[in-house]
């Protein structure tokens, strides 16, 4: 009975120093392998570290730097093209772009980002809270939280948009609507200051050409002013459209001189040339009868 738990015990320990040696091997095996990815991980870490502090230490050689150099270049020109086009397309510059992580994790990131830039003379500046959830290959992007700051003192008209913009969190209807509003209003200073040029004695812009007024007054009737207020409306929903009135400023000893009728109609006989005319050509009109054939 002993003997047989004898062979028994001497079997088994066998098996054990079988299994140790086997295990051995692995762990040499494996000692080997990790050497080996470590010198090919050291090689390639050691090779672009020490090309990297050559290149800052002015060390490396001239061919291998200016090959950098040109590649980094190339890289440039490329992104301030594709800049350039964006801005081209959309009218739309940025000045600044900065995010900050408030929440990381596996399936869900939060990030708030704040974008500053002009598009033509208005400038502006977004914050939004952007939120990332990803559910498999899927991934869903929320924006939350949005706060739209305008540079501007005349903005009566686009105020009520902007809280609609807010709540509802459409940036694209934010900025496709900043496009057009900023076009009429472009549309609006190049035809106030063609007039001015045109007619120097007759059209005056006392707010500047970016203004929405534009006064007509002839040197030789003094007090008889006409004003062409020319606003850029903007619906809530976003529509962008130019309101232009004919105002008067006539005094009460001109007024008995000529028929009422006749001044009152003047805005209503302005908007007829507006509707049929066009802006430019009814302004033209307009500012032609005050100069008394002056300045053409």
């Amino acid at each position: 009975m002993e003997e047989k738990m004898s062979e028994e015990n001497i079997k088994e320990v066998k098996m054990l120093e079988a299994q140790i040696l086997h295990l051995q091997a692995e762990v040499a095996a494996l000692q080997c392998q990790q050497q080996d990815t470590h010198k090919d991980m050291t090689f390639h870490f050691r090779g672009q570290m020490q090309d990297a502090l050559s290149y800052m230490c002015g060390q490396r050689h001239v061919e291998g730097r200016e090959k950098v150099v040109s590649r980094l270049k190339e890289e440039l020109e490329e992104l301030e093209d594709d800049l350039k086009r964006q801005t081209e397309m959309n009218g739309i510059s940025l000045n600044s772009c900065s995010t900050k992580t408030l929440q990381s994790s596996g399936s869900k990131m939060v990030q708030q980002v704040c974008v500053s830039g002009h598009c033509s003379e208005l400038v502006f500046q977004v914050e939004f809270q952007l939120s990332e959830v990803k559910e498999g290959e899927r991934s869903e992007r929320t924006v939350s939280d949005l706060n739209v700051v305008m540079d501007a003192s005349d903005l009566q008209n686009f105020s009520s948009f902007l809280s609609g913009v807010e709540e509802s969190r459409d940036l694209l209807l934010f900025f496709r609507t900043l496009r057009t509003f900023s076009d009429r209003c472009d549309d609006r200073c190049r035809t106030f200051q063609h007039f001015q040029e045109k007619y120097p004695s007759v059209v005056s812009l006392p707010g500047g050409c970016r203004s929405e007024v534009m006064t007509l007054n002839h040197p030789e009737l003094p007090g008889c002013v006409l004003f062409v207020h020319w606003s850029v409306e903007v619906s809530r929903e976003g529509g962008v459209a130019p309101e232009i009135n004919l105002l008067t400023k006539i005094p009460e000893k001109a007024l008995q001189l000529f028929p009422s009728q006749a001044v009152d109609g003047a805005a209503e006989a302005f908007h007829s040339l507006l509707r049929i005319l066009g802006p430019e050509a009814a302004i033209e009109s307009v500012v032609r009868a005050v100069s008394l054939s002056q300045d053409t």
